[in-house]
């Protein structure tokens, strides 16, 4: 038997999720979590063999969870299961950690395969993003971009997307004031001066979709 953790905020989703989960005979749901403290918690007291995670929640969350997991559990699979289907989001999910990573609008057949192949020692990427992950072009210098924290990169996402620091906090619920220091970090750290450039350094880097 599989024993998965789901960590989503939106309990909808749990639900559905476990609906999913109800209709096979070899997983089971030992535990969910509504943010990446309680997915910390969780980990230590509930023994699972598969983390369906999340990418964005209230909290520490996405790559920054993905590594704290893989440094405190590093022998724990852990399934991405994200709105986010943009090649740099999935490529840094899977640098920090991840085994696979499935997209929500994916069949349910998808991610049960995916839940019994990670779990079971593989790694999976849902198959409309295997031709965009794999051909990624690769360069021998890493860009600026990949030393943000997975906070620092959400911001300059939605900033690139038109967002104001408003929009942004409300999202993340959290104060206009901690999002305005994450901008003003991410902007130091890629040596940015302005929005435009942030916008520019966006596109260039593919960091944004129409």
């Amino acid at each position: 038997m599989i024993k998965i953790l789901i960590a989503d905020d939106h309990a909808i989703v749990r639900g559905g999720l476990g609906k999913i989960v109800a209709t096979t005979m070899d997983i089971v749901v030992a535990g969910e979590a509504a943010q990446g403290s309680e997915v910390i918690s969780k980990l230590r007291t509930c023994q699972v063999d598969l983390v369906l995670l999340d990418m964005t929640m209230p909290g520490i969350s996405g790559i920054d969870l993905i590594r704290h997991l893989r440094a405190e559990h590093p022998a724990l699979p852990i399934l991405v299961l994200s709105m986010h289907n943009e090649t740099q989001v999935v490529a840094r999910a899977l640098r920090a950690g991840a085994a696979g990573y499935v997209t929500k609008d994916s069949d349910p057949e998808i991610l049960v395969a995916a839940i019994r192949k990670v779990a079971n020692g593989g790694r999976f990427i849902d198959p409309q993003l295997v031709d965009a992950v794999v051909f990624e072009p690769h360069s021998a210098d890493v860009p600026p971009h990949e030393i943000l924290s997975d906070r620092e990169f959400q911001v300059l996402q939605l900033l690139a997307q038109g967002k104001s620091i408003n929009d942004i906090a409300e999202t993340f619920v959290l104060s206009a004031k901690t999002i305005s220091t994450h901008k003003m970090r991410l902007m130091q750290k890629l040596g940015l001066a302005n929005n435009a450039e942030l916008i520019r350094y966006a596109i260039r880097h593919r960091l944004i979709t129409e």
